[in-house]
């Protein structure tokens, strides 16, 4: 047994093997050890008398899943060798084999999965000589998968980091960028030849697809994409020992369609985990979740990581939430009737795999029950303000014959595991019905014999018996003087009686002690009937699951909207943003309605960069996250947080903001900054929003400020006319920008001082700030009095001398006399720049009416004008 152990294990050297052993599932030696650690169960040790006893644990095999759950969280992979033959047939060693290998991004049971997010397999390849690249991703639980192609390597990573795999294949010595190193506990390595060839990438995506022409799936010419999809395939089909005909339909994600939200502004922004790192309560995801399904809750998701950019399905969604916002009786009783459907997509997905429980079936006949409910729901309504409400009802499969068959089938309460017995109603099939009334009512059929033969035969005190060596029996006093009927036939002679079987008492006896294993038996072989039926119509579970999750993610985002008071927003093509008594949502979620004052924005041609200044928790970030979130929440169609929303489609959202360094790449906090503002300035579009947040507060004051200066600059002159751009600062001397910078307007976070302290009013005004606040948000954190008021000596001191004309190095000296090191010569930024002659003849140049030798000759002109 122990060699048959060490075969499989070296088959599968990365995982730990599971050995099925009876009623158990063993573990040996180091994998023992591990196991037993990993879950806190008891190490034992087989051949414990010997010099070296083998380590060992286990665990029964009805109990493995919440062992198997925790193993697979802390990143295992897990080999299950099963017996796969009758051990009561077996001569010799039972055959077994290893029927899966589980890992993290190929899990398909419920307890190793979150049911509203998506558990993706990830696959990324790049072609170093070709600079192209391709990325997929594959949810294996409910076979939907996409990926894109690239010539940016980068893009293909940021988009790895967004969708955040389980697991990530790359071909062995490929790694990870340091930058993106947070997927490095993720990836899996596995030999290029095997898994990303194109020839047999090609011929797999073929296959799982049922197509002859890569062009039908848009991957005709896009083979290192091809080579991703095909590393996920293999891998499926190695890990599963399966089919793989539950994998959809692939869709290459198309960019153009969606607004992008780069890894860095999803974080910045808090919409699936705060900046600690931690999900749910304080993010966006958790304040617009009100959805009631596993389905609607992932197409939440979804929307979210990839909102619209295209107006028309904006509008669309956006009519059907308002429809179920003005009325809250049926969308109170959508959420009762939704309440009551489970995951369909994963359901069906363990069927077809043959992976799914008695439990699994109920809970699929019980989601099917509410379709016809949902469906009477939505026939009474008039659709017309909402074409997607309207079509959906029209196309509506309410599985009328699905749930009969589920209904008329299977009991109520079932065992948990298939081969117990015990699953099927009385009635479904009359073979079963004859062993159940055997297994379940043998001592009345007996019972009923024995008053036959009493009745038939003049027997006094005949009795019925059982033991272990005859089985039934009859049993005649031999004070019975009488002849016994010819069809008794005689089994033992005792002092007083004898015993007596009939063919009849022993072919019911036959029938009684086997049909409990026959009832086992032949429910199995309906219950893989009933499995076939139902993997036959998947695809119209699917089809259901998607209007499911449609219907649920709308009348979510209508709820969230009705208890917070939101308003549908004007989402409209062009460039002007108007936003009147916004909230920022999560902000507000956290500390109540009544305590959070709203504030009016407006951004035009006249206001396309928007200066903000005023004192550290004021609330310049809040103001400046809630615009860029309120776009966010209106391109996946829900209403906003808001009195009233005019709100230009973005095709891009950037965001820096906070101070956060990477010290495990080598990045200290200024170095995230430049490289996220770096970032912003080179991708950033005229239809892009850009919000920024303290940028240059990371290095030297005035390296800082010309920082910040030539990157407003630059925002103002991009894109033929500027860029949408929020920027929050503490750089005063920015203010002086506006009329200098065509578009650029002063706001400023309002304060009031009363009695010494400062008093937020959280109010966005016109005009800069007249002052910082430093030293009294210092004293409001509770900084010591005594540095408290050292700081504000310091201060008067630098500002007197700052104000000293009569000096042009007061500044300077009266800094080095109070704070060593910080004193250095102001910059002086010339308003009236006097165009050089190149300058003027270049932008008069006609290129395209110039010959090479033109172009020569003129280039070494201007080298000479310059010299001189």
């Amino acid at each position: 047994m122990l060699e048959q152990y060490l075969r499989f294990k070296e088959d599968y050297p990365g995982s730990l093997l599971f050995f099925r052993m009876g009623d158990f599932y063993e573990l040996f030696f180091e994998d023992a050890e591990i196991v037993a650690r990993a879950v806190q169960i008891a190490l034992t040790s087989r051949n414990p008398n010997d010099e070296t006893p083998i380590p060992m644990c286990g665990m029964p095999h009805h109990a493995v899943e919440p062992y198997l759950s925790q193993l697979l969280e802390k990143g295992y992979k897990i080999a299950i060798c099963d017996q796969v033959e009758d051990p009561k047939e077996a001569k010799g060693l039972v055959k077994r084999d290893v029927t899966r290998v589980l890992t993290p991004g190929t899990v398909v049971e419920d307890s190793n999965l979150k049911s509203k997010a998506n558990n993706y397999l990830g696959s990324l390849y790049w072609d170093s000589k070709k600079g192209c690249g391709g990325v997929a991703w594959l949810d294996f639980s409910t076979g939907q998968w996409s990926g894109f192609s690239s010539k940016k390597e980068p893009e293909l990573w940021q988009w790895l980091v967004k969708i955040d795999p389980s697991e990530l294949l790359l071909p062995q010595g490929a790694s990870v960028p340091p930058q993106y190193n947070e997927l490095s506990g993720q990836v899996t390595p596995v030999a290029p030849a095997a898994y990303f060839d194109l020839s047999s990438s090609t011929n797999k995506v073929k296959e799982v697809q049922g197509t002859v022409d890569l062009d039908i799936l848009d991957l005709g010419d896009k083979p290192e994409l091809v080579r991703a999809c095909g590393a996920l395939l293999t891998y499926a089909e190695n890990t599963q020992k399966s089919q793989l005909g539950h994998i959809g339909e692939f869709k290459p994600l198309n960019l153009g369609k969606h607004l992008l939200l780069d890894e860095v502004t999803e974080r910045n922004l808090e919409i699936f985990k705060r900046l600690d790192g931690k999900s749910g309560t304080g993010t966006l995801w958790k304040v617009l979740d009100r959805t009631m399904t596993p389905m609607g809750g992932r197409l939440l998701e979804a929307r979210l990581r990839q909102p619209w950019r295209d107006i028309n399905p904006i509008q669309k969604n956006l009519e059907c939430v308002r429809y179920l916002f003005d009325r809250d009786p049926l969308r109170a009783d959508l959420r009762s009737a939704l309440d009551s459907v489970y995951d369909l997509e994963r359901l069906s997905t363990r069927i077809f795999l043959g992976r799914a429980n008695p439990k699994d079936f109920i809970s699929l006949r019980q989601s099917l029950r509410m379709l016809p409910r949902l469906h009477a729901l939505l026939t009474n309504e008039d659709f017309t303000s909402a074409k997607e409400l309207n079509s959906i009802a029209k196309k509506w499969d309410a599985m009328d014959d699905i749930a009969s068959l589920l209904d008329s089938s299977l009991v109520d309460s079932p065992p948990p595991v298939i081969t117990d017995g015990g699953l099927f109603k009385k009635g479904y099939d009359s073979q079963l019905d004859e062993l159940i009334d055997l297994n379940e009512h043998g001592e009345d059929l007996l019972k009923k014999l024995h008053e036959k033969e009493v009745a038939a035969n003049d027997i006094p005190k005949l009795k019925l018996g059982f033991n272990k060596v005859f089985g039934y029996y009859f049993e005649v006093s031999k004070a019975f003087k009488g002849q016994v009927p010819d069809h008794f036939i005689r089994r033992q002679t005792l002092v007083n009686s004898e015993r007596y079987i009939t063919p009849d008492l022993k072919e019911l006896e036959d029938k009684i002690v086997s049909a409990s294993e026959e009832r086992k038996v032949l429910e199995y072989k309906l219950f893989q009937v009933l499995r076939e039926q139902l993997s036959a119509v998947r695809s119209r579970f699917l089809f259901m699951a998607d209007v499911i999750a449609s219907l649920d993610y709308w009348q979510g985002l209508a709820e969230a909207a009705r208890i917070n008071e939101w308003c549908s927003p004007d989402v409209h093509d062009g460039m002007e943003i108007e936003i009147e008594a916004g909230r920022h949502p999560v902000v507000e979620d956290a500390m109540g309605r009544a305590n959070y004052i709203p504030g009016d924005l407006k951004m035009d041609p006249q206001r396309r960069i928007l200066l903000i200044t005023g004192p550290n928790m004021a609330g310049k970030s809040t103001v400046l996250r809630q615009v860029a979130i309120l776009t966010i929440m209106a391109q996946i169609g829900s209403f906003v947080p808001a009195k009233f929303a005019r709100l230009g489609v973005a095709d891009r959202v950037f965001s820096r903001v906070g101070a956060s360094d990477n010290l495990a790449q080598g990045h200290s906090t200024f170095m995230v900054e430049m490289t996220e503002t770096a970032r912003i300035l080179r991708q950033a579009t005229k239809r892009s929003l850009v919000i920024l947040d303290e940028i240059g507060r990371g290095t030297s004051t005035y390296d800082g400020l010309s920082l910040a200066w030539a990157v407003v600059e630059e925002l103002s002159t991009r894109a033929r006319g500027g860029i949408r751009t929020l920027f929050a600062t503490h750089y005063h001397e920015l203010t002086s920008l506006e009329g200098k910078i065509d578009g650029l307007r002063n706001l400023n976070i309002a304060v009031k001082e009363w009695k010494g302290d400062i008093v937020f009013l959280r109010r966005l005004v016109p005009g800069p700030a007249d002052r910082s606040y430093g030293i009294e948000v210092a004293k409001l954190a509770g900084v010591p009095r005594g540095v408290v008021d050292r700081a504000r000596e310091i201060l008067a001191k630098l500002e007197e001398k700052s104000h000293d004309s009569r000096s042009k190095g007061a500044v300077e000296r009266a800094s080095q006399t109070l704070l060593p090191g910080f004193g250095a010569p102001p910059i002086e930024i010339k308003e009236e720049l006097v165009e050089h002659p190149v300058i003027t003849q270049l932008t008069e140049l006609d290129v395209d009416g110039m010959t090479p030798i033109q172009a020569l000759m003129l280039l070494n002109q201007w080298k000479d004008m310059i010299k001189g």
